[in-house]
Parts: structure tokens; sequence; C-alpha cells
């Protein structure tokens, strides 16, 4: 009994912070302290400046040995394109409309690893942690940028091919990717980035995640939608149980012990991605279908998360 209690606390530690600070994001949003235009120039901020410059200053600082191993970088390739394949097939079943198939594809595998998953991350294991698992992330948002392009263009009929130019060149000027490589000949040699530097980059990386969550939580609201009502609970469970569940399942399968699985498990239990209604409604596609996918595996989140890190508390796995 006393081994489940501290199993459940344990889990709470991780996530009662981000639910917290959800919350408050949504009674600032309902108080208007934090109104729309203050959202949309925190959030840019979070993207553009400081989530980069927290990605920079936990790699600048971590030997080049202690990231994520590539074999555990390649695997999260690998699992991420069976899932999407998967996913693709599956949608046909659960909708009949082909124009809500890739939003579901999307909202099933697109995990918001940048702000959530790096927050559960941080939480249990601190700045190591994020710096370890930052060339993971680093990855895995190329390969989900261009997957999420492959299956909306699909399902809403564009028309416009792939268009790899555009995408390479989005990759390129991703202000995540930029901080992580602009990192890593500092964490790879003897360099030293100057004091000064480093301590003004450690000021703007620890506004990173709080402002984001509270954002996060400000931006949380369940839409009216007849078409796709039913939808959302099938996405919310593939996101939130079924990948992270077989993710870290076949990790510990292949070999992945410890920390490194347990990372595996927080980086993809996280809620859907954001960006992905964004790119939903610039595409024209079903805006509403994809915030509320948004906004129930966010909440759902908490408590998938807490009970998975508990399980593998108690498994012995963390």
């Amino acid at each position: 009994m006393n081994e489940l209690i501290n199993s459940l606390l344990f889990s709470l530690s991780i996530t009662g912070p981000i639910c917290l600070m959800l919350l408050l994001g949504i009674a600032l949003r309902r108080t208007q302290m934090m109104n729309e235009g203050f959202i949309d120039g925190a959030s840019k901020l979070v993207f553009n400046v400081a989530l980069p410059m927290l990605l920079f200053t936990s790699i600048a600082q971590t030997d080049f040995s202690q990231m994520a191993s590539p074999a555990l970088i390649l695997y999260g390739i690998g699992a991420t394109l069976v899932a999407f394949m998967l996913l693709e097939l599956l949608a046909r079943r659960l909708t009949s409309n082909q124009r809500l198939r890739g939003i579901l594809v999307q909202g099933a595998f697109r995990a918001n690893m940048g702000i959530i998953g790096l927050a559960y991350v941080n939480n249990a294991y601190g700045s190591q942690g994020v710096a370890s698992v930052a060339m993971y992330v680093a990855c895995l948002t190329i390969l989900f940028n261009i997957l999420a392009v492959v299956t909306l263009n699909r399902s809403l009929n564009q028309g416009q091919g792939l268009q790899l130019g555009k995408i390479l060149k989005g990759i390129a000027q991703n202000p995540l990717i930029i901080g992580i490589v602009a990192a890593l000949p500092f964490a790879a040699s003897d360099w030293q980035v100057p004091a000064v530097l480093m301590k003004t980059g450690h000021y703007l990386a620890q506004m990173t995640l709080p402002v984001a969550l509270l954002c996060t939580g400000a931006t949380l609201s369940l839409k009216r939608g007849q078409e796709e009502t039913g939808l959302v609970p099938p996405v919310a469970l593939l996101r939130l149980l079924a990948i992270p569940g077989l993710i870290t399942l076949g990790g510990y399968l292949v070999g992945f012990r410890g920390a490194e699985l347990t990372m595996l498990f927080l980086i993809n239990a996280s809620p859907t991605a954001a960006a992905s209604y964004v790119m939903v409604r610039a595409m024209g596609g079903n805006a509403v279908l994809a915030a509320n996918i948004i906004a129930v595996t966010t909440l759902g989140s908490l408590v998938s998360t807490s009970l998975g890190a508990a399980l593998l508390k108690g498994l012995g796995w963390f």
C-alpha cells in the first residue's frame, strides 16, 4: 500500500505543477489578465526566443556523450513512422469523411514534445534531462512537420504535392532546430559560452516553461461541432494511451532501461501539439475538430501521464 502511495505521489510531483500552471492560465484568461494579444505575443516569444534558448543553454553545458543515444533517436523515428502508417489505415475506419482523416491522424501522432513533454522531463530529471532529450525532440519535430504536411495534403486534397523545398526551408528556419544546432559545437568540445551571454540565456530559459504553460492553459477551450463530436475520444485514447504505451513497451523490449525508457515515455505521453491547430486552420480544414483534440488531450495527459509514471515506478522501470 505504501509503495502504491509513493508511486502516485511521485507521479503527481511530475504532473501536478503542470496542472496548476494550466489552471492558472485558464483563470488568467477568464479574468482578462491574459488577453488574445498577450497570448499571441507571449507564444511567439516562447517559440522564437525562450524555448530555443532553453535548449541551447541546456545542451551547451552538457557533455555530448550524455545526450540521448542515436539508438533511442532512431527507435523514436521508426516507432513514429509505424504509428503514422497504422493511423492512416485506422482513420479510414473512424470516418468516411476524407477531409477529417488527416486531422485525426495528425492529432494522434503529433505530440507536444517541445512544451509539455520537456516540462514533464524537467520536473522528473531537471535541466540535465532536458539536455539529454533535446536532440530526440529536434529530430521528432522535423519528422512531425513532414508527416503533418503529408497527411493533411492528402486528406484536404490540396493538389500541391509535398513542396519539399518549402518543408526544408521551414526546417532550416525552425528556431528550435537552430538553438540545438548552435549548441552542439559547445557540447562536443571544450568551448565555453561567455559568462555574460550564458547568464542572459539562463534568464530567458527560465521563463520558457512557465510562460508556455500559462499560454497553453489560456488557449484551452472546447468548441462546439456536431460532425466531429464522436471523433475526439478515440483520437485522445490513441494519443494518450495507445501510442505512448506501445512505444514505451517496444522500447523496453528492444533494451532501453532506466532514465532513457522513462524519458521516452514522458516525451511521448505529451498531448497533441498546438501547432496542429495552426496548420489545419491555414490549410482550410476543420479547425474546431483540431482545437477540441488539443484541449481534451492536454487535460487528459495530466491523468494518463500520472498513471503511467506511477505504473513505471511500481514496475521498477523508473
